[in-house]
Order: C-alpha cells, then structure tokens, then sequence
C-alpha cells in the first residue's frame, strides 16, 4: 500500500514565511478588504482575520486622506471575518479610535454576534458620533442609514 503524501514535501514556517514573503504573497494580505459600494465620504470595510497593528498602519493613512478630503467621513465594518486582535492591535485600534472619533460622524457595525452588538455601544463611545448595529442580512440598511 502506498502513502497518501509520496511527492509531498514538508517546510518548516521559516521557510514557507520567506517564499511567501520572496513571492509577494504576503503583501496581498488585506485584514480590512475595501467595499465596492463605498463613495465620497462613506466607505465600509470587511474585517478578515486576526488584527495586528499592520493592519491599522496599512488602514489609518487611507481614512486620513479621506478625513482630509471630505472633512467628516462614515464607515462600515462588516465583521463577518473578524477573527480577534492581538494584545499590540488592541492598542493599534485604541489609537485609531482615538485619532479619527471627531471625523467619524456614523459607525455602522455589520454581525451576527451578540458582542459585536455590544462592540457597537464601545464604538459610539470611542469611535465616531453615532454607531448602530445591523445584522448581515441587513447590510443594505447599514449602507442607507450611512448616506441618510
């Protein structure tokens, strides 16, 4: 009987990181993907994976230019994805938040978890002017109550 895994070769991390990295694989990472309904100053973000403070460096010059272009802007974090933030992105989205509260006039937080309803009374708080929840199924609502 043959083995299942003849051919197959085993890489340690190291050197699956440094072909990844050689390759441009690791640069496609996106944790905050970029919506195509977003325009003028409202634009939504899906949130992939675990957050680092990469991701919020990678994020935080394009709302800033948006911030300069429009003066107050509107977002929407789709949070289907979301897989939790390391200690150092804790800190990374703290210092977002508190750059940005003042511009953000609607946060829209798209879920289907009962704590990202509750992340969203965290957001109005932190974050920008107003903040609401919608359930995925509602993202539609969330796109209209942001351009209202």
């Amino acid at each position: 009987m043959s083995s299942p895994f003849v051919g197959y070769v085993v890489l340690p991390p190291q050197t699956l990181y440094t072909i990844m990295a050689s390759s441009g694989l690791e640069k496609r990472r996106k944790m905050f993907e970029k919506l195509s309904e977003s325009s003028g100053n409202v634009v939504g973000y899906k949130v992939v994976g675990k957050l680092e403070p990469s991701d919020y460096e990678k994020l935080e010059p394009e709302v800033k230019a948006l911030v300069e272009k429009e003066g107050t802007i509107r977002l929407l974090f789709d949070m289907a994805g979301y897989k939790g933030e390391t200690a150092k992105g804790w800190i990374a989205d703290y210092k977002f938040g508190r750059e940005f509260h003042n511009k953000v006039q609607k946060m829209a937080v798209v879920g289907d978890k009962t704590w990202e309803k509750w992340l969203t009374h965290l957001a109005k708080a932190a974050y920008a002017t107003d903040a609401r929840f919608f359930p995925s199924a509602d993202i539609s609502k969330a796109w209209t109550w942001l351009r209202e």
